[in-house]
């Protein structure tokens, strides 16, 4: 039998945090994680208290179960750029569901492949942008990408454990919660006084775009 994939949502954007931010992508969130079940009466004890991302279910914009074909052919009908499509991959935990035939497929139709992953899985091979976000109290397989991403302040995370790992950018994000406002400006003052760190902004926050 065909693999399905499970999604929860896939929709034409602007990347709106990290390096990319600004450049326009299909998003394909898939459905799970490996930190956390998605439920709120699930969240206290989850690895990944903080996700503020719903990846619980199919239920979501063009979401649903593709096998290989009709998923790359929803993802290109979303795309009104021509040749070059930039699709993010995220979720949830996309390494639980993106494979080297996904990967393959979006190749052998021009297109590049990104993913922003917790880095606690191993990872298909060619993927032309690996953003890794880590979590406290995890194992974390992916040590060399292009973009590391921190969100900040995370307790039992030290920025400064992750500086030797092979990573072209290194960002911090300030955690949305309760404390934004201090959390921002303690994200602030550490890219301020600690290289080789940058900050990451969520303007699709800031901004309304879905």
């Amino acid at each position: 039998m065909a693999k399905k994939y499970s999604v929860k949502e896939i929709y034409y954007t602007i990347q709106g945090e990290g390096y990319h931010s600004g450049r326009p992508a299909i998003f394909c969130r898939f459905s799970g994680c490996n930190l956390w079940s998605g439920r709120e009466e699930d969240r206290e004890n989850a690895i990944c208290q903080f996700c503020d991302t719903n990846f619980w279910g199919t239920d979501g914009e063009n979401g649903g179960k593709y096998d290989l074909d009709a998923l790359v052919d929803k993802i290109y009908s979303l795309w009104p750029r021509g040749d070059d499509l930039f699709v993010v991959f995220t979720g949830g935990e996309p390494a639980l569901q993106l494979d080297a035939a996904l990967v393959e497929a979006i190749h052998n139709r021009q297109g590049k492949v990104a993913i922003e992953t917790n880095g606690t899985l191993d990872l298909p091979n060619n993927i032309d942008w690996i953003c890794m976000s880590p979590k406290a109290d995890t194992d974390i397989l992916i040590r060399k990408g292009n973009e590391i991403k921190i969100i900040y302040p995370q307790e039992g995370i030290d920025p400064k454990d992750f500086e030797l790992m092979d990573f072209d950018h290194y960002y911090i994000q300030p955690m949305d919660n309760t404390e934004w406002s201090g959390n921002t400006l303690s994200a602030l003052n550490y890219c301020k006084n600690n290289a080789p760190w940058k900050l990451s902004v969520q303007t699709h926050k800031y901004l309304n775009i879905p």
